[in-house]
């Protein structure tokens, strides 16, 4: 498999494009409509140092990769690449294609509390079929917001540009968080599939004695099972329960001790076991944090 192309900074990104020289090396807006690439190029997979947000929508044929699933441009979607991560593009020529493309390295938030904060947004590690789509009216937000990036990059920088620029990078993210939390609402037949997948999967391990074997199952692995990401996944589910896939699971874990605990004449240390935990210690610890007794003192409570 060829590895992927690296593109380390925005003007080699530009140049790479056919683009004109960015107006700042750290920033950068560009459309679709602007790249001048020959009309047979396709692109490949390529990785890139900086952070990525873009609207597509009305590709003229091909799909795109990312993760491991393929993305649908007929219709207009948002995505978000942190640095580092694969964005795989198969046969799709990018003629054709509208919207416009946010570029930021990360040195561009030194000094920002945003230069932490913008790791917290779930989204920029969504790696299956997990884009934004967003209403017309949500559109026309975004791009307000877009169109000002676009011109303080345009316009000589003075003491206020980057202060601007920052503000309204946050405000754009913030903006997304919000839609994609409306998505997780609206998408309700959808999200309460995935939620009945999860609860089956679940159960798979605590009605088949799985977890001594096995030990109890990680959030990577539950979401990779129903085709999504973690971090979409404890998204969609804090949205839904208010609660993470991890907080989700330790339920069922501690749902299990009770049974066990009240029904049974395990000692607390075989539960430990039969449950997944390497230690009793970290069992007892884990009982105690979620429901302030320990697991004697709840067996001791049926007596």
């Amino acid at each position: 498999m060829k590895a992927p192309a690296k593109i380390s900074s925005i003007s080699a990104l530009h140049q790479f494009l056919g683009l004109n020289k960015p107006s700042n090396p750290l920033i950068s807006v560009f459309n679709f409509d602007e790249v001048k690439l020959a009309p047979e190029t396709i692109l490949g997979a390529i990785t890139t140092d900086f952070y990525v947000a873009a609207l597509k929508k009305d590709c003229a044929g091909g799909k795109c990769k990312y993760g491991q699933q393929y993305y649908d441009f007929d219709e207009g979607i948002m995505y978000f690449i942190a640095p580092h991560q694969v964005l795989q593009f198969e046969d799709v020529l990018l003629n054709g294609v509208k919207g416009f493309v946010l570029v930021v390295h990360p040195d561009f938030f030194h000094g920002y509390p945003l230069a932490s904060e913008i790791k917290s947004y779930g989204y920029f590690s969504y790696v299956s079929n997990e884009a934004l789509h967003l209403s017309e009216r949500e559109e026309k937000s975004i791009m307000h917001i877009i169109e000002n990036i676009s011109k303080e990059t345009d316009d000589n920088m003075d003491a206020y540009t980057q202060d601007l620029l920052v503000s309204n990078i946050d405000l754009l993210l913030k903006y997304c968080d919000r839609f994609y939390n409306r998505q997780f609402l609206t998408r309700k037949k959808t999200n309460n599939d995935l939620l009945t997948k999860l609860e089956a999967l679940l159960d798979g391990y605590f009605k088949n004695d799985k977890l001594a074997d096995k030990g109890i199952p990680t959030v990577q692995l539950i979401a990779s099972e129903l085709n999504l990401s973690p971090n979409y996944l404890s998204d969609m589910l804090r949205v839904h329960t208010g609660q993470t896939t991890q907080q989700h699971i330790q339920n069922r874990v501690i749902e299990k001790a009770k049974e066990l605990l009240s029904t049974t004449t395990m000692s607390v240390s075989e539960i430990a076991y039969h449950l997944g935990f390497e230690h009793s210690q970290s069992f007892h610890r884990l009982f105690k944090n979620r429901t302030s007794v320990s697991p004697l003192e709840f067996r001791q409570s049926f007596n």
